[in-house]
């Protein structure tokens, strides 16, 4: 049964719009934990263009579940990270003119600088998770780096249309589930997924942690975010 995390951006997105106190992420956190998330995960962004440091600093204090930041290797969030100490860090490729992010971190392309992060992650007690393409280069040099954990890129199978493709996609996600297990890994996954996709990916051998945002809080605005964390929640349980 896979652990879901559930992804709170969305929620500060709608309010940075207005640049107002409301909707409060703080808030969708607690209703998130209501609903039955074993997790809430957040993307302090460079440009901070939803999360605010004000929001990590008081999920800190507040969630009671496990509490995943994604963050790019970025001096800036490295340091607040260090502060303010979430259970796991997921280490992100980030680009500011992206919409959202668009394919995993190439980790085997700049092994030294990930190295550096993850010790300096480390050494604050921060477990980390590495968010990888189902590419098996990346996926050796997550192992190489002793990566606690790494979160599959799902984005290729959600776009893909039902039948052959999604299925030659899930096999991916498969194989690649099995390399990460087989080298001491947790294995996560994410992006894209939604309450008609995720059950084959919850159903991988060995998936451990599913994180999903989008999907939750587009169904929230119509039954609520309880509701909604529940309905995922018995979906990928």
């Amino acid at each position: 049964m896979a652990d879901l995390g559930v992804n709170i951006d969305h929620v500060a997105t709608v309010r940075q719009a207005r640049r107002t106190f409301e909707p409060d992420p703080v808030w969708a956190a607690a209703l998130a934990e209501l609903g039955g998330a074993d997790g809430i995960t957040l993307h302090l962004r460079e440009d901070r263009r939803h999360i605010q440091d004000r929001d990590l600093r008081i999920l800190r204090e507040t969630v009671t579940v496990k509490l995943n930041l994604e963050m790019a290797c970025n001096d800036d969030v490295l340091a607040i990270a260090c502060q303010i100490k979430p259970d796991q860090a997921t280490l992100v490729p980030e680009r500011r003119e992206e919409i959202t992010t668009e394919g995993g971190l190439d980790v085997a392309g700049q092994k030294a600088r990930v190295a550096e992060v993850m010790a300096r992650l480390r050494d604050a007690g921060v477990s980390i998770s590495l968010f990888l393409d189902p590419d098996p280069r990346q996926i050796d040099a997550a192992a190489e780096l002793k990566a606690d954990a790494v979160e599959l890129h799902t984005g290729q199978y959600a776009m893909a249309p039902p039948g052959p493709k999604r299925h030659e996609e899930l096999e991916t996600l498969r194989r690649m589930g099995a390399r990460i297990r087989e080298a001491g890994m947790a294995l996560h996954a994410g992006h894209g997924l939604t309450y008609h996709n995720v059950r084959p990916v919850a159903s991988i051998e060995g998936m451990h942690e599913l994180n999903i945002g989008h999907s939750i809080v587009a169904r929230a605005i119509m039954v609520g975010l309880e509701q909604a964390v529940r309905e995922m929640k018995r979906l990928v349980s």
